[in-house]
C-alpha cells in the first residue's frame, strides 16, 4: 500500500487579483489598464518566463482568436489552462518496495542547483512518513559536499554514509547500498557529484554507478531524479538533454521558487523530454519541500 502524501490545504480562495504570485501577478498588473495589447511584448514576456516559444506563441494566438478586446484576466486564465495542459497529473506517491529492499534514488545535477541540500530535505520529507532513510555522499570530489550532507544528516537524524577523500563515488553508493539492506531502511538517496553536463568522463561516472547499485538490485536504482534551479531558465533544458542521454531521468525537484525562479522551465522540461516534475524546493530550511502538485503550482508557483 503506498503511503499517504501530505498535501496541505490550499491558500484560501480570493479574488486572483489578490492571490496571484510571481509572474503572473506581475502579468496581470503590467496589462491591467492598458487600452491595447502589444502583442510582441506579452509573448516576449511569456517566452522570458521560460515558458518556451511554442507555448508563447499557442498562448498569443487563442488570446487573438477571442475576438474582442482583451483583458488581464483572459490573459492569466489563457496562459494558466495552457500550462495546466502541458504539466503532468500530481505526482505518485513515493512507495517502500514489497520485497523489503531500499528503494534507491539518484540525484544528480550540476553544482549551484540546490543538489545536496534537496536530497537531505527528500530524506527529511521521506522519514517524517515514517520510513527508515540512508543517504550517500557521493559527491567524494567536492569535500565540502560530503561536510554538508554530513551536516544535514546530523540535523535531521539521518544516517549518512560517505568514503575516503576522493573515493570512488560508485564504491560509496555501493556501501551505502549494503548499508540500507542491512539496516532494512525503506529507502536509499544517493546525492551525486555535481557535474558539468558536457563532461562526457563525468557522464560516464553516472553510469557507472547505476551499473554497480545494480550489482546488489538488479532493478536498481528505481527513481533518477535531476534537480534544477528555476532561476538558470534555459540553460536548465539542455541540462536535462544532456543528463537524459547519460542516465535516464525520472523526474525533477525544482529549486529556488522562493527567488526569482518562475517555474517555466519545468513546463518546457516536461513538454520537450517528457521529464515530470516531483518535487519543489522553495527555501533553505528541511520543511521548504514539497510534493509537485499541477493546480498548485500553476496557481501560486509561477
Amino acid at each position: 500500500m503506498q503511503p499517504a502524501i501530505d498535501r496541505g490545504p490550499l491558500r484560501d480562495t480570493l479574488p486572483r487579483t489578490r492571490t496571484m504570485a510571481g509572474f503572473f501577478k506581475s502579468l496581470f498588473n503590467k496589462i491591467t489598464n492598458r487600452a491595447e495589447i502589444d502583442w510582441d511584448e506579452l509573448e516576449a514576456d511569456l517566452i522570458g518566463a521560460d515558458l518556451g516559444v511554442r507555448p508563447a506563441g499557442a498562448i498569443i494566438d487563442e488570446l487573438k482568436d477571442l475576438g474582442r478586446k482583451i483583458s488581464a484576466e483572459d490573459v492569466v486564465e489563457t496562459a494558466r489552462r495552457h500550462l495546466s495542459a502541458k504539466l503532468p497529473a500530481d505526482a505518485p506517491a513515493l512507495a517502500p518496495r514489497p520485497d523489503g529492499k531500499p528503494f534507491v534514488i539518484l540525484v544528480v545535477g550540476v553544482n549551484g542547483t540546490g543538489k545536496t541540500t534537496s536530497t537531505a530535505k527528500l530524506g527529511n520529507w521521506l522519514k517524517k512518513k515514517g520510513h527508515p532513510v540512508v543517504l550517500a555522499a557521493a559527491d567524494t570530489f567536492r569535500a565540502a559536499a560530503v561536510e554538508q550532507l554530513q551536516r544535514w544528516g546530523d540535523r535531521l537524524g539521518l544516517p549518512v554514509v560517505k568514503g575516503a577523500p576522493n573515493a570512488d563515488p560508485s564504491s560509496v553508493c555501493y556501501n551505502a547500498h549494503q548499508k540500507a539492506i542491512s539496516d532494512g531502511a525503506h529507502f536509499l538517496l544517493c546525492d551525486t557529484a555535481g557535474r558539468i553536463h558536457t563532461r562526457h568522463n563525468l557522464m560516464e561516472e553516472l553510469t557507472k554507478i547505476r551499473r554497480t547499485i545494480a550489482k546488489q538490485d538488479e532493478t536498481a536504482p528505481h527513481l533518477t531524479l535531476l534537480v534544477v534551479d528555476a532561476t538558470t531558465g534555459s540553460n536548465a533544458l539542455q541540462q536535462a538533454k544532456e543528463f537524459h542521454k547519460a542516465s535516464p531521468l525520472d523526474g525533477l525537484v525544482v529549486t529556488k521558487l522562493d527567488g526569482s525562479g518562475k517555474g517555466g522551465i519545468a513546463v518546457t522540461i516536461h513538454d520537450q523530454l517528457g521529464i515530470p516534475p516531483r518535487f519543489i524546493g522553495t527555501g533553505e530550511e528541511p520543511d521548504a519541500f514539497s510534493v509537485f502538485e499541477k493546480d498548485k503550482f500553476v496557481q501560486e508557483i509561477l
